[in-house]
C-alpha cells in the first residue's frame, strides 16, 4: 500500500509527522509519500518558494525509512490539482496497487470544491483523518454526505485488498498545530522550536523565512 500526503508544507511541522506515524502504525503502509503543491488550487500561492517547502519536507522525513518526498507536482506546471497527482501516480504504479490519499476531516468536508473530485476515487483510496471531538461526519453536505455512504470502508481490510474506491475513517489523537501559526510566531520573533524538526527550523533561521 502507498499513501500520499500532499499539502502546501509552508512549513512542514511535528503535526505532519505524527499525523503520518501514526497512520504507519497503524495501517502498515509500504510508504507514504509527502508531495508538496507548488501552486494550490484552494490556498493562497506561500510567499516561500516550491522548491524552498520541498527542501524542508526533504530535511524533515530524512530519518524515516517510510516516508519519502516527491516532487512530481514541483515539475508539472499550472495549478496543482490532486486528481492529476493521482492519474500520474496511478501511470507510475500500475492498477493493482493499494494507493491511498491521507486527508484531514475538515479537508474532507470540503471534498466538492476539489477540482475534478468525482474522480478521485477512481484512482485511489480517501482515508479522511479524524480527531476525537472533531467535525461530526454525520453534517456533512449533501453530495460529500452521498459519496461517503456509497463507498465507506467497515474496516481497514477493505482498503487492503482493492487498489482504490473506499473512504475509510481513522480517527487519531493529532497534535494541535497549524502552519500558519508557526509563521506568525516566527513573524513575531516567538520560540517555534517544540513545533518544528530541527533541521527545519535552522534551515528557516539560515534563509530568513517568514520574518516580515
Amino acid at each position: 500500500m502507498i499513501a500520499i500526503l500532499g499539502g502546501t508544507f509552508n512549513p512542514i511541522h511535528l503535526g505532519h509527522l505524527h499525523l503520518a506515524t501514526q497512520l504507519q502504525a497503524s495501517l502498515g503502509f509500504d510508504s507514504i509519500r509527502f508531495v508538496p503543491a507548488a501552486l494550490p488550487a484552494l490556498k493562497d500561492v506561500p510567499a516561500i518558494t516550491a522548491e524552498q517547502r520541498a527542501e524542508m519536507v526533504k530535511i524533515a522525513i530524512a530519518n524515516q525509512p517510510h516516508f519519502t518526498l516527491d516532487t512530481r507536482e514541483l515539475l508539472r506546471s499550472g495549478t496543482s490539482y490532486s486528481i492529476d497527482t493521482l492519474i500520474s501516480l496511478r501511470e507510475e504504479l500500475g492498477n493493482q496497487v493499494s494507493l491511498c490519499w491521507l486527508m484531514g476531516s475538515d479537508a474532507f468536508a470540503h471534498l466538492n470544491a476539489w477540482h475534478r473530485w468525482q474522480e478521485l476515487l477512481n484512482y485511489a483510496h480517501l482515508i479522511v483523518v479524524k480527531r476525537p471531538h472533531s467535525l461530526d461526519l454525520s453534517n456533512l453536505n449533501a453530495d460529500v454526505k452521498a459519496l461517503l455512504e456509497k463507498h465507506k470502508a467497515k474496516t481497514a481490510e477493505e482498503i487492503k485488498h482493492q487498489a482504490h474506491g473506499k473512504i475509510l475513517i481513522q480517527e487519531i489523537a493529532a497534535l494541535d498545530i497549524s502552519s500558519t501559526d508557526i509563521r506568525e510566531k516566527i513573524a513575531d520573533k516567538q520560540d517555534v522550536s517544540q513545533l518544528l524538526p530541527s533541521g527545519v527550523l535552522k534551515l528557516i533561521q539560515t534563509h530568513h523565512l517568514y520574518q516580515t
